[in-house]
């Protein structure tokens, strides 16, 4: 159990790139192109010199501090950079740049601090950086420079001091490494007809951007950029204007991007390779590019994302009120994570592009609006980085549901952003929403943000205002607040004036509380409420839901978690009046106290769900006879809070078994897959121990018509069902069917899988059911099962392809073949560092491979948190994965054993993971000393 599942080109094309496109298509209105200017390239020298810093220095100077100092205030950027796609005498990849930067004065000062990270600055006359004045104005001399390690500043002290109101320019020349690190200016790799293909690209969010060039790197700090890019003949910067030169005796390309609007460093993006384009133009005249490899483009990969472009433009459109400014846009795909580029050009995976991982449709791409959101309206600091992402993650599903109405997008939000955040707010370890500034100040707590609660929970809280509000008066405070702050910085309480002023101009949208005061409660303080509701007499009540009811929450908050609660709900058939909740305790009107009730109807609401245990039997009597009466994202809520609460000890856990009694009738994709993940909890929990068999059988029994019912309406799996979410949900028939042993199913992947080792260039296996085929063959088999997939690894060109082998192989059943597996994590030309942690986790998910992984891991922790540890966003995924399976009080005690003995290493980014896992641990270890025996006896005799 919990291997991912994967979806076939065409079907995962069209999925991935609706969100992808709305990211595309929307950056560009926070760019307008201005008038092409050219820019004369310098020379490049490597300097290796540096000044060192005075030796006497009293503690917490300006240059001790992570957060700049308001003296100073960028307002244009003229950077050339030239990256060498072949190695140099020394065997790197390395770039060479040239950076002026126009600053103006705030406040009198002898100091400049400007962020520089892994930069080798030429030196002007023993100093790292060259100062002159702007427009007649005299610059004080240099003092002298040094680099300040620890909070990454070129430090620059002068002789007199800067006044304020004037402006002048600091220039530096420097050589960086094109590093395959996935941090600013980088490379990747490819094979494409046998050869090896180096692109330069970036990746600057969050602290990154200081890799590329000395700036001013915090996202308040914006300014205009003109970008010019030196690259070798053969290969295209995307721009709008490109000449051929010759620098030192060397034929070379320049690529002059025209100067941006006001925009943050995090923003920047610029992609150097040889790829090739298809185009076409909206009904509005916009050009729309779509860049991929020559292969990729040759088969067809983009034609959807540009198909789909028009739709989705027309939709944002629509919602922002605000019309596509640009003539031409672009977007590009690329094997490694990039951020937008604000002269209308867009970089993406193309895994995510093209095809989506695992089950999460268009949210593969996920970030669909957020670089036109986060662009035109930037954060001020990173403490508030969920108003950017959370909002991303919400508004996608809207631009998918309107390009493609029949793929129920809006539904999938309680799966991929709701039930998501729930998991991981139901901890005593959460934070909320917005955290103070001062507890975001380094690179590896800025990174730690960006995290379930900043994308997940940030959307499935919008998308509750969204729902009380009404969605017009959402989308018109929204614009409104967007043409306010356009190209500036902004704070959450401004988008709350916005959306208060929208709802005192519509008539008929009343609030019980203003909109700060509703919404303060839900991202200033962390989690979330249990509402429960009695049917015997009408009373609803709230309570700070935990998954460890005793566990002690450190953090306080001023609303003494409480929150005002929007409960919408419906008696039997007949919906009722919303109620809010805005006290511990309020009463419905019921009449009938005999017909069941349902809160949080089509889970609009950011809370879970209690009832008496009347109103219980009666909604699972429902589900039995009659499921199709309550909305289908209900019945996964059902299904998802029955098993939370028992996890919680709120409810027996047998009531929350029951929930699934009703999964024999269950044809819905949502309901399942929600099912599906909460026993694969019971599987992670159970699969050492002698409830497995029990277990087993009784899925087994559960899922046999799913599996019998897709065998028929696909033509004994020779075909895939017509309905979108119906060919997920026949994904996750043959997926349950085969790791429950339902018969015909392991034979059904095995033939196939053998029948493309006897013709590996006929591939018969469905792309829509590889993921699952390949996990189960492989898995059946040994070193020569093993050994072919890691030859079609070798040799996958498509994305999708290669990242359902990578998983696939960690499937296998044999200890040498996963610890050979593991190895190759740390080497490079077998698995891309980008793709290391992953490949961990999905070893981790083997019950033969956990505790390989978790030796591996420890036994190489100093290279990893090296390699991961204090900036890169799956450092914690990492953490997690392989300490998933953990519920035994001895793994326990390993767990806070390794915390213990990496204490000086740190655990950076992962940090509050391993907090987060210990805090698991230990739930998990009290909850199976009450459980385990019912569960056992429960499924022994629903098996039978």
């Amino acid at each position: 159990m919990g291997k991912g599942y994967y979806i076939s080109r065409h079907l995962a094309t069209a999925a991935m790139v609706l969100a992808a496109i709305a990211l595309l298509t929307i950056i560009a209105l926070s760019v307008v192109y201005n008038r092409e200017k050219s820019k004369n390239a310098a020379k490049f020298t490597n300097a290796t010199t540096s000044p060192v810093p005075p030796t006497q220095k009293t503690p917490n100077e300006p240059w001790d501090k992570y957060r700049l100092p308001d003296t100073l205030s960028p307002e244009y950027y003229n950077v050339t950079l030239w990256p060498r796609l072949v190695k140099n005498a020394n065997g790197m990849y390395i770039f060479t740049g040239i950076s002026g930067v126009m600053f103006t004065c705030v406040k009198k000062t002898d100091l400049i601090l400007i962020h520089s990270n892994k930069l080798n600055l030429t030196l002007f006359k023993g100093h790292h950086a060259k100062l002159t004045g702007q427009s007649g104005v005299t610059a004080p001399a240099i003092k002298t420079t040094w680099f300040q390690m620890e909070t990454q500043y070129l430090v620059i002290q002068l002789e007199g001091k800067l006044k304020p109101g004037k402006s002048y320019w600091l220039y530096t020349e420097f050589t960086g490494e094109l590093a395959d690190d996935l941090e600013g200016f980088y490379r990747s790799e490819y094979m494409e007809d046998g050869e090896k293909k180096i692109i330069a690209i970036t990746q600057m969010q969050a602290t990154y951007a200081r890799k590329a060039f000395p700036c001013f790197d915090e996202p308040g700090m914006k300014a205009v950029f003109h970008i010019t890019l030196i690259h070798d003949r053969g290969t295209t910067a995307l721009s709008n204007k490109t000449e051929k030169v010759t620098i030192d005796g060397t034929a070379v390309t320049r690529t002059i991007f025209a100067p941006t609007k006001k925009m943050s460093t995090y923003l920047i993006a610029f992609v150097v390779s040889d790829f090739k384009y298809i185009s076409a133009k909206d009904k509005k005249g916009v050009l729309v590019r779509i860049w991929a490899r020559k292969k990729a483009i040759e088969d067809g990969q983009g034609d959807y994302a540009l198909k789909i472009t028009q739709p989705i433009l027309e939709f944002f459109e629509k919602y922002y009120n605000t019309s596509y400014p640009l003539s031409k846009s672009g977007m590009t795909m690329i094997k490694n994570k990039t951020e937008p580029w604000k002269t209308g050009v867009l970089s993406l995976t193309e895994r995510r592009l093209f095809y989506t991982i695992r089950r999460r449709l268009p949210m593969a791409t996920s970030r669909g609006v957020l670089f036109w959101f986060g662009n035109l309206v930037t954060l001020k600091w990173w403490n508030d980085l969920w108003l950017n992402e959370g909002f991303a993650s919400y508004v996608e599903y809207l631009g998918a549901d309107y390009a493609e109405p029949t793929w129920d997008m809006k539904d999938q939000t309680i799966l991929y952003d709701l039930q998501r955040a729930f998991a991981v707010d139901s901890l005593t370890s959460s934070h909320p929403l917005s955290r103070k500034e001062e507890e975001v100040n380094t690179p590896s707590e800025i990174s730690e943000m960006f995290n379930t609660i900043s994308y997940s929970k940030g959307a499935a809280v919008l998308k509750m205002l969204s729902e009380f509000l009404t969605e017009p008066v959402f989308a018109k405070g929204l614009s409104n607040y967007l043409k306010q702050f356009a190209f500036g910085s902004s704070v959450y309480t401004d988008l709350w004036d916005h959306l208060q002023k929208a709802v005192d101009q519509t008539p008929g949208v009343k609030l019980p509380y203003s909109v700060h005061e509703i919404m303060n409660r839900w991202i200033l303080q962390m989690g979330f409420p249990v509402i429960t509701i009695d049917t015997r007499t009408g009373n609803v009540s709230q309570k700070h839901f935990l998954l460890e009811p005793e566990a002690v929450v450190d953090r306080k908050s001023e609303f003494n978690y409480e929150w005002f609660v929007p409960i919408k709900w419906m008696k039997k058939q007949q919906v009722q009046d919303q109620l809010w909740l805005l006290q511990k305790s309020g009463t419905l009107n019921l009449v009938n106290k005999n017909e069941w009730v349902l809160a949080n109807l089509h889970v609009s609401g950011y809370f879970r769900v209690n009832y008496d245990l009347g109103n219980w039997e009666r909604l699972l009597s429902q589900l039995e006879s009659g499921h199709q009466v309550i909305p289908v994202v209900n019945r996964a809520q059902i299904l998802d809070d029955a098993f939370n609460l028992a996890r919680a000890s709120i409810i027996n856990i047998t009531l929350a078994l029951r929930t699934t009694k009703y999964l024999l009738h269950e044809r819905k994709y949502i309901p399942w897959e929600a099912a599906l993940r909460n026993l694969n909890y019971f599987f992670q929990l159970f699969d050492r121990s002698e409830v497995y068999g029990a277990m087993q059988a009784y899925l087994k029994k559960q899922v046999k018509p799913l599996f019998e019912y897709f065998g028929n309406i696909s033509s004994n799996w020779t075909a895939v069902p017509s309905g979108h979410t119906d060919q997920f949900t026949q994904i996750i028939a043959l997926s349950l069917a085969c790791s429950t042993g339902v018969e015909g199913c392991r034979e059904l992947t095995r033939n196939w899988f053998k029948k493309w080792m006897q013709n590996p260039h006929n591939n018969v296996i469905h792309p829509n059911l590889r993921s699952t085929v390949y996990c189960n063959a492989i898995a059946a088999g040994g070193a020569e099962e093993w050994n072919f997939g890691w030859q079609m690894f070798q040799k996958a060109t498509v994305a999708a392809e290669a990242v359902k082998l990578r998983s696939a192989l960690a499937c296998t059943k044999v200890p040498w073949l996963l610890n050979r597996y593991l190895e190759y994590t740390m080497n490079p030309e077998k698995i891309r560092k980008q793709d290391a942690t992953s490949t961990i986790g999905y070893i981790a998910s083997n019950i033969i491979g956990q505790s390989l992984a978790w030796d591996f891991v420890r036994a190489n922790w100093d290279y990893f948190f090296k390699m991961y540890g204090t900036g890169s966003f799956s450092f914690s995924r990492l953490i997690s994965d392989i300490t998933y399976r953990f519920c035994t009080p001895f793994e326990l005690s390993q767990l806070k054993r390794f915390q213990k003995d990496n204490a000086e290493t740190g655990f950076g980014s992962g940090t509050r993971a391993l907090q987060q896992a210990i805090e698991k641990t230990t739930a998990k270890i009290k909850w199976l000393a009450e459980n385990k025996e019912p569960v056992h006896q429960w499924f022994l005799s629903e098996s039978a």
